[in-house]
Order: structure tokens, then C-alpha cells, then sequence
């Protein structure tokens, strides 16, 4: 039986990432919150839809990440838009760094979820698709699908 701990519910998904980068390596990351945030991701009120992984000073930072406010929180509420620090361990943190440097990488967040307590944000590394890729992406779930119709009728 699993525990409490392990058990993994999640709050939201990046949709966009997937249509705009061609995700190469996937990684989980912690992040600094402040009580109103968890509350108010209990409650399922985050989106991830415009966010991105900047870093500063050997930090990774959440950027564009929303958070609604927890109506209960008062005056002790939290701003919806702030960055938030993301936790890694520092060898993870400079390879992280080092492969972003490449050119046209990004790290971008492509969900986040309570894993026991803790909220974490599965990060991927992605390369940016231009439009004639996604156009050819399309192509081929449609015709994956089509032929899945198609051994399927048989």
C-alpha cells in the first residue's frame, strides 16, 4: 500500500509547452511557497500557461506562474504573478544552467503537483519548434490516428 507521502495529485498542466517546444529531458523541482499559495493550490487555483525558468545568480526562478489568491489569507496574502524560487540540488542546478546555454534551449514548466505535502514543478528542457514543425506534428497524430481507426475497424 502506498503512503501518504508518496502519493502524487496533480494541480495543473502546461498544454501550451508541448505544441511550442520539442521537450528533450524532463526533471522535478521543489518550490519556495508561501502558506496562502498552498492553500490556494489545494483549492486547484494555479496555472502555468505563460511561465518560463529564468536564472539569477545561480538561482532558478519560476517566471509567470499565477497563483490565485486564497480569499481567507487577509492581508497576509500572497502577489498571484511573483517569481518563485525553484528548489534543486547545485549539481543539478548547473547542468540545468550549463544546458540552457546552448542555443535555443529553454526550461519551461510543464506541470506542477502536491507529492505528499511538498508542490513540484516538472521542468523540461526544451528546443523551440518553429511553425512548419508544428504543422508537421499535427500531420502525424492525425495520421497515427487515422491508421489506429483503421487496424481497429478490422
Amino acid at each position: 500500500m502506498p503512503r501518504e507521502r508518496d502519493r502524487i495529485l496533480p494541480i495543473c498542466r502546461n498544454r501550451k509547452a508541448f505544441h511550442d517546444y520539442a521537450i528533450e529531458a524532463r526533471l522535478e523541482a521543489g518550490m519556495a511557497l508561501s502558506g496562502s499559495e498552498v492553500k490556494s493550490l489545494r483549492q486547484g487555483k494555479g496555472n502555468l500557461a505563460d511561465a518560463w525558468v529564468h536564472f539569477r545568480e545561480g538561482e532558478a526562478w519560476l517566471v509567470g506562474s499565477h497563483i490565485a489568491p486564497y480569499p481567507q489569507a487577509n492581508r497576509e496574502n500572497h502577489e498571484p504573478t511573483r517569481e518563485r524560487k525553484l528548489l534543486m540540488s547545485r549539481r543539478e542546478l548547473s547542468k540545468l544552467a550549463a544546458r540552457v546555454r546552448e542555443k535555443g534551449l529553454a526550461v519551461i514548466p510543464l506541470s506542477m503537483y502536491f507529492k505528499g505535502p511538498w508542490v513540484k514543478v516538472e521542468l523540461g528542457v526544451g528546443r523551440g519548434k518553429k511553425q512548419h514543425d508544428k504543422r508537421e506534428a499535427i500531420r502525424d497524430r492525425d495520421d497515427r490516428r487515422e491508421m489506429d481507426r483503421a487496424t481497429r475497424d478490422r
